[in-house]
């Protein structure tokens, strides 16, 4: 295995349905990807190539062989290491209403107890501006280090948008780019991989419990472990986005949004309106 074998990259979005895409296209025996998020080309470099090949070792065949780390879209130098290392990879970058994909990740960190149910304090641009949730919707400035390193044939955008409006079409689009000519039927997964209304522990009492988590960790499998999980874990109930806080967003995102657009080949004005692109 070389790094020349490695067709194409997942780049991203975070919150974009990049895992659903993920597990639809690993449906397809043409296709071969590791499971996990490697990371390597933003957060893993210093694990060096070999380390990053080893993780595909099960692939077999002539299967067309990529993976997904959604890091590689805001991660900078993430881009150019790439273009150095896979200059023909074909690279595919999902993306959401960068207004929605910043709430879906604040809901997950409030999930694991990372962050408070204080959603304005990330969120609003006055005081969040150059944190994760709202810097990870800047889909212009990240693509445009794509755009000036890969060809454009070898850069394939979607949308969650029309992902959830026809999801077999969706996938259809991404096989075609990738040159996957046969007509295997693929279904796509029915359930969100990552579902924020499943029932968790209570945000709070996770960050009480977080020092205590490698003690337990030999036990999570435990069934008894599991029934104690079940009795305390509860639908989230999260901070809502308000239509103010949702308006100072789309301000923040306006211009982002126009320039995308031009890129992309469509008017994206929708996302910042009524969070539609149709």
């Amino acid at each position: 295995m070389k790094l020349h074998d490695i067709d194409f990259l997942i780049i991203g979005a975070t919150k974009s349905a990049t895992t659903w895409l993920q597990q639809s296209l690993q449906q397809d025996p043409n296709i071969y990807m590791p499971a996990p998020e490697l990371h390597y080309f933003s957060r893993c470099y210093d694990h060096g190539d070999e380390w990053y090949l080893s993780n595909f070792e099960g692939q077999k065949g002539q299967r067309l062989v990529g993976e997904k780390s959604n890091s590689y879209m805001d991660t900078e130098g993430a881009a150019e290491r790439i273009s150095q290392k896979l200059p023909k990879a074909l690279l595919i970058a999902q993306l959401r209403n960068p207004i929605e994909r910043a709430y879906s990740d604040y809901c997950m960190l409030y999930r694991r107890g990372e962050v408070d149910r204080d959603v304005a304090k990330y969120l609003d641009p006055r005081s969040g501006a150059d944190g994760r949730f709202l810097s990870g919707g800047l889909y212009f400035q990240q693509l445009q280090a794509y755009v000036d390193r890969f060809p454009a044939e070898q850069i394939l955008v979607v949308l969650y948008e029309d992902m959830k409006i026809d999801a077999a079409a969706q996938l259809g689009r991404v096989r075609k780019f990738m040159k996957i000519t046969d007509d295997l039927p693929l279904r796509p997964l029915e359930k969100k991989v990552k579902d924020k209304a499943e029932p968790v522990v209570n945000p709070t009492l996770r960050r009480l419990l977080r020092p205590f988590k490698p003690m337990v960790a030999p036990f999570r499998n435990n069934a008894g472990f599991k029934k104690i999980r079940s009795i305390a874990a509860a639908e989230v109930q999260y901070a809502p986005l308000t239509r103010e806080l949702r308006e100072r967003m789309s301000d923040f995102y306006a211009k982002e949004v126009e320039k995308l657009g031009t890129i992309v080949g469509k008017d994206l004005n929708g996302w910042l309106r009524n969070g539609s692109t149709h």
